[in-house]
């Protein structure tokens, strides 16, 4: 299952707000993209890895909260380091969010520089984060 398809049980309402997907499947789902883009198995992924199989699986699924370690031993198996995986996650979390609620953006005016690729500030009178004001999105 990706994070494109809802995880909520069968009784949930249509018309209710899509659930934020949680890290461990996004992250699953962008190994198993990945390892399925190269044509290899998650035998030949965990073996290269030095995990098991089953837990590689687990991952995968977004069943098994992944260490930091495991997650890195995993990523340089399909040739990735750490950061392109975050870099993915994000992409796909942000696409989630934007798909859970839309936001519109009125001005980018005061944004200085940017430090990740969805930045969201909020600027309030004097340009303080005050949590009223005008959403600035930069990219």
């Amino acid at each position: 299952m990706s994070i494109h398809e809802s995880r909520r049980g069968s009784g949930a309402h249509r018309s209710a707000p899509e659930q934020e997907p949680l890290w461990r499947h996004v992250v699953g789902d962008v190994l198993r993209r990945r390892r399925r883009a190269q044509g290899r198995t998650l035998q030949d992924v965990a073996d290269t890895a030095g995990i098991s199989m089953p837990y590689l699986s687990e991952m995968e699924r977004g069943r098994k909260e992944a260490s930091s370690e495991m997650l890195a031993a995993v990523a340089g198996a399909l040739g990735l380091g750490l950061v392109d995986v975050l870099a993915l996650a994000q992409g796909e979390l942000a696409r989630a969010a934007r798909r859970r609620r839309p936001v519109s953006v009125t001005s980018v005016t005061g944004v200085s520089s940017v430090t990740s690729v969805a930045s969201v500030a909020v600027r309030g009178a004097g340009g303080a984060a005050s949590g009223r004001g005008t959403v600035c999105l930069a990219a």
